[in-house]
């Protein structure tokens, strides 16, 4: 059927693929909307909360780290701290969940998602 026009039934099946792919993207990135992370510092002491697309959503201090003025640097520190911890969890988890959306399709070796 296709005889004599090169590789246009690879093209289908590509163009195929890329909506399949579009719609496992989609799904997963509403998935990921959906993830969050906590984070701690200083023993649990402080922790923070936060979405896998990079949203502080709670931050907890202990109170007992509020008595002491002096201990001000410290404080900025430990919520420094529980923030990013929660960041990088949120974002290992976002990998994950797009790595299983793509699972199984026939992308090139090293090829990053999403493309645009």
């Amino acid at each position: 059927m296709l005889k004599g026009l090169g590789g246009l039934g690879d093209m289908a099946k590509l163009m195929k693929h890329a909506g399949e792919i579009q719609e496992k993207m989609q799904a997963a990135q509403a998935r990921v909307a959906e993830i969050e992370a906590e984070g701690s510092a200083g023993a649990g002491m402080v922790r923070a909360t936060a979405t896998a697309t990079g949203e502080l959503r709670k931050l907890a201090v202990d109170p007992s780290l509020l008595g002491d003025p002096e201990e001000r640097e410290v404080l900025e520190d430990l919520i420094v701290a529980a923030v990013n911890d929660a960041l990088a969890k949120g974002r290992e988890a976002a990998q994950a969940e797009m790595a299983k959306a793509t699972e199984g399709l026939p992308l090139p070796a090293g090829m990053k998602l999403p493309f645009g």
